[in-house]
């Protein structure tokens, strides 16, 4: 027998183990270590796993030994990718997916540069410097700025930097510059719900150095040009941000935002109830296995009851960097498109 995982008939597919004994499954939509999935023995030494799944689906998944309480390799599948954390999960694409062509580095596409940056910490730690890069669109004149949290796994794990060229460079959007700014690991959660130390540290920091290495359009003559950008809690963040800053940040992609925790909603809904800032445009995705999708659906009709521009998409896949990768630029070509 010569297959290789999964084994994609239709819409089913079946992932498989040889063994006398088989681990269990865990993935995307079953909410990983949390729900295992016991495999079925369909003849002696050959273990299934079957699930149905749109056409157009991405799922990562891994084998999972219950006894150990340890991930398992799957030998029959060589695509893995990091899961951000401290694993490495196996992933396939049903028929109707694949990666998006936007992160080919293209020979006649002029690049963007990226320069490496350290700043102060100021508000969000005792001392200290931390790391941003800056995005140098390969245009002369003034452009927008994209300020993007998390942004050391935008650039490195999403490849956001060569979307961005590719996009510019077929005139999809107009061109932009960027600013990644890093999280503060144990202390994002502290640095992203809704933390008004880092606006500060973004007005005060980032925002300065921003228009000293870049060409930026002035905001004070096109009011709300800047837009920001996050994924699940910095998902949270950069609507918080547009919602504080809306004079600057006029633009707003979150992706699998956090929006509620332990049945209290963080207080960007509260400003969204009250009306905060309605000039803002929003761009929200969500995966279809995401478990975050309840709440973001939620959301939407708050936000849409409270008078906001907002434009939301859900797509059949789970939490994780490579359908962010594949999303983003849905939100990039909605807000700063031609």
């Amino acid at each position: 027998m010569n297959q290789q995982n999964p084994i994609i008939e239709g819409s089913k597919a079946t992932i498989i183990w040889k063994g006398k004994t088989a681990p269990h499954v865990i993935d995307d939509i079953h909410f990983w270590d949390d729900a295992p999935q016991k495999m079925k023995r369909i003849e002696k030494g050959l273990w299934a796993y079957s699930l149905e799944l749109p056409a157009d689906a991405y799922l990562e998944y891994s084998f999972y030994e219950p006894r150990t309480k340890t991930r398992v390799e799957d030998p029959l599948n060589s695509n893995t990718v990091f899961n951000g954390i401290e694993h490495y999960n196996h992933f396939f694409y049903m028929p109707d997916h694949s990666p998006t062509e936007l992160v080919v580095k293209k020979k006649n596409v002029k690049r963007g540069r990226v320069t490496q940056h350290l700043v102060d910490t100021w508000m969000l730690a005792d001392g200290g410097e931390r790391e941003v890069y800056l995005y140098h669109p390969p245009v002369s004149g003034p452009v927008p700025l994209l300020v993007v949290y998390d942004g050391t796994d935008y650039l490195k794990r999403a490849m956001l930097n060569v979307i961005v060229d590719n996009l510019i460079h077929e005139k999809r959007i107009q061109p932009i510059a960027m600013a990644f700014v890093q999280n503060g690991d144990d202390h994002r959660g502290v640095e992203y719900a809704c933390s008004d130390a880092t606006i500060m540290w973004l007005d005060n920091i980032i925002l300065p150095l921003a228009r000293k290495k870049l060409n930026l359009v002035d905001v004070r003559e096109q009011r709300g040009a800047y837009g920001v950008l996050g994924a699940s809690f910095g998902g949270l963040m950069s609507m918080y941000t547009g919602l504080r800053m809306p004079e600057i940040f006029g633009k707003v992609i979150s992706q699998s935002g956090v929006f509620e925790s332990e049945g209290r909603d963080f207080a960007a809904v509260d400003l969204i109830r009250a009306k905060r800032s309605r000039e803002i445009k929003i761009w929200m995705d969500i995966g279809h296995f995401d478990w975050l999708l309840e709440d973001n659906r939620r959301l939407r009709p708050i936000l849409l009851e409270n008078g906001y521009d907002v434009t939301y998409r859900e797509f059949s896949g789970g939490h994780n960097y490579t359908c962010w990768r594949d999303e983003v630029w849905r939100g990039l070509e909605h807000l700063f498109g031609m």
